[in-house]
């Protein structure tokens, strides 16, 4: 779900949802504003692709706009000054801007927006822009606690904000660090950040400097007259802590680019990247064409892109078939890979360990069968309930029935925040005891033995996951199987929304799903699990968990990382946080028939990456 986890924080991201239809969406029309209606596009400048889940929010900065679907669009609209390439090597965009960092001590880095960063309404991007950016998710200037407000599952409006009082629904570990207001250049192009401690991961911030249009923000918030006015207007506000100005703005921020058609307000949609989103017809398909301010140097050679949501995965591979997608990412199953690979030699199929994980989750803060609330604040008798749960995850059946057939040497993943085959990941895995206390899963003997000794009969799970997810389907019915066997009452808590959900965490008590990487480093691991992270849903908490997240997060001891990672791993299986599951096989199908250029890489935006140089074949 946003910037600080997707790429501010070296992100991780909320995965894709899968979901099952019976058919596929309906095919596009023209554009909103243009008369008639027309087929797919179609044509050398024209393609439509395949995704799983729909497009809902602009702003994939806040907490509920933080998710894949989101920030794959947002990838094509907006511009950016560093990006992966194909060997997770940091490219450079030197059209969007360039940053360097100016002092270690204390450490000071410049930002320098290009001439030619352009929104898409013609207006210059700015140091204001990044003012924003950094205002609102850094929290510092935010009076109220994020225990105070509610967001809406729907539609993301947040409540609970009364009068001057400002809560931006963000958070960013690194900006948050950035305590005194940032020098501004007197043209408006530089922007330089003093942090008050070391952060490692400052090169991940530096790519991406800024979100939605400030001129936008500042017009629909203060009635500003235009856009150098409305961009003065906004720096003023954070740089007067002026709280009634900032009110305004964070209500803006949070709620007004939240939108799941398309919006009558075309400011909405305005954009500093290639393409601009011309039309969204909701769970259907979103289209986006050539920007025509855009002077950058990722210019696409395709006017126009169709963004078809196909949540099933076998529905999706029918589409390629048709000819109605030229590109698709279905969630992989042997089956499903068969499939793609029959369509040869007009498919190309690609498989790679993508960068997502499978894992559970669980609430402690709810009310629930594992928040010690529910047994009068006995933490222990709690713990011992979740410790129960764990057990009886079928993590290896889970791999044999449903993962092996795809990928034969697929194992068990055991480590909360390293990944399979790194350098560091027998020794994070050995330190944690994650194996040696749960290992394949599926122990009811050992389950029933801790619920005796907790005292505890039959506690009811509600369990959140994809409703509309086959294969989480079939993860969770074996799930439930297992448990009940223990003497736990398992609830099916799915819904095709899950991801606007998990943080209503008082609709479920286990969570299952993906987190995707976006970026690398560190400081993807503290939003997880820091008391006020912006991904621990469950509402764990755990002083020396923050501690040791706090420093980690300041870090530049490569050595002195890994062993606070091995701490925070053991901290996180003896509390019985949750459990990882595996790590997702990837699979792409591409009509070489109809489009060359595309290829995946194992972050997000996985086969987004490189749009610029796809290019449609006659």
């Amino acid at each position: 779900m946003s910037k600080r986890k997707l790429l501010a924080t070296a992100g991780i991201a909320v995965a894709s949802a899968l979901a099952f239809s019976a058919c596929t969406p309906a095919t596009p029309t023209a554009p909103a504003g243009t008369a008639g209606t027309s087929a797919a596009p179609t044509g050398p400048t024209a393609l439509s692709v395949a995704w799983n889940q729909a497009f809902y929010s602009r702003n994939s900065d806040t907490d509920y706009g933080n998710a894949t679907a989101n920030a794959n669009i947002l990838y094509l609209t907006n511009d950016s000054i560093g990006y992966y390439d194909q060997d997770l090597e940091i490219a450079q965009n030197s059209s969007f801007g360039k940053y360097e960092k100016v002092s270690d001590d204390p450490l000071k880095v410049k930002i320098t927006l290009a001439d030619t960063a352009t929104w898409s309404d013609g207006t210059p991007v700015t140091a204001a822009d990044a003012v924003l950016l950094w205002g609102a998710v850094s929290t510092n200037f935010n009076t109220v606690e994020s225990d105070a407000v509610k967001t809406d599952e729907n539609t993301g409006e947040v409540s609970g904000v009364e009068g001057d009082n400002v809560y931006f629904n963000a958070a960013s570990p690194g900006y948050t660090l950035v305590k005194d207001f940032p020098e501004i250049s007197a043209d408006g192009k530089e922007i330089t950040y003093t942090w008050s401690e070391p952060f490692v991961d400052w090169e991940i911030l530096a790519m991406s400097p800024v979100g939605v249009p400030a001129h936008v923000v500042a017009k629909r918030a203060l009635q500003t007259a235009d856009a150098e006015a409305g961009e003065q207007a906004i720096i003023d506000a954070f740089k007067n802590n002026d709280r009634a100005s900032l009110a305004k703005i964070a209500k803006v921020w949070n709620n007004d680019f939240n939108f799941k058609s398309t919006p009558s307000d075309e400011e909405l949609l305005v954009g500093s990247g290639p393409y601009v989103i011309s039309e969204l017809v909701e769970e259907q398909y979103l289209t986006v064409e050539k920007n025509p301010n855009y002077k950058g140097m990722r210019a696409p050679k395709i006017d126009k892109l169709t963004v078809r949501i196909i949540p099933d995965a076998q529905a999706s591979v029918q589409a390629l078939q048709n000819g109605e997608v030229a590109v698709t990412q279905p969630q992989s199953t042997a089956d499903i890979l068969q499939q793609l690979q029959a369509l040869a030699p007009n498919v190309e199929t690609l498989t790679q360990s993508g960068g997502t994980y499978e894992h559970v989750d669980l609430v402690f803060n709810n009310g629930g069968p594992f928040d010690p609330k529910s047994y009068g604040g006995d933490a222990e008798k709690a713990r011992k309930v979740r410790q129960a749960f764990l057990q009886t995850l079928p993590r290896q059946r889970i791999i044999d029935n449903i993962i092996k057939p795809l990928n034969p040497e697929a194992t068990v993943r055991n480590t909360f925040n390293v990944v399979p085959g790194s350098p560091e990941y027998d020794a994070t895995a050995e330190a944690n005891g994650m194996e040696a206390t749960y290992g394949g899963g599926s122990n009811v003997d050992k389950a029933k033995e801790l619920l005796a000794e907790a005292g505890v009969t039959n506690p009811t799970v509600r369990m959140l996951f994809a409703q509309n997810n086959t294969r989480r389907q079939q993860e969770f019915q074996l799930i439930k199987e297992t448990a009940e066997q223990a003497g736990f009452t398992i609830v099916d808590a799915s819904s095709t929304d899950w991801g606007q959900l998990l943080s209503t965490n008082d609709v479920y008590d286990a969570s299952l799903f993906g987190w995707q990487s976006t970026a690398l480093g560190v400081s993807q691991v503290p939003p997880n699990y820091l008391s006020d992270g912006q991904n621990n849903y469950g509402g764990y908490s755990n002083a020396q968990v923050d501690k040791l997240l706090n420093e980690l997060n300041t870090t530049t001891d490569t050595a002195r990382q890994g062993e606070i990672v091995k701490e925070v791993e053991k901290i996180l299986v003896e509390d019985a946080f949750g459990l990882t599951i595996f790590q997702f096989p990837e699979i792409t199908g591409i009509d070489t028939t109809k489009v060359k250029g595309v290829s995946s890489i194992p972050l997000s935006p996985t086969f987004f990456w490189n749009f610029w140089e796809w290019e449609t074949v006659a």
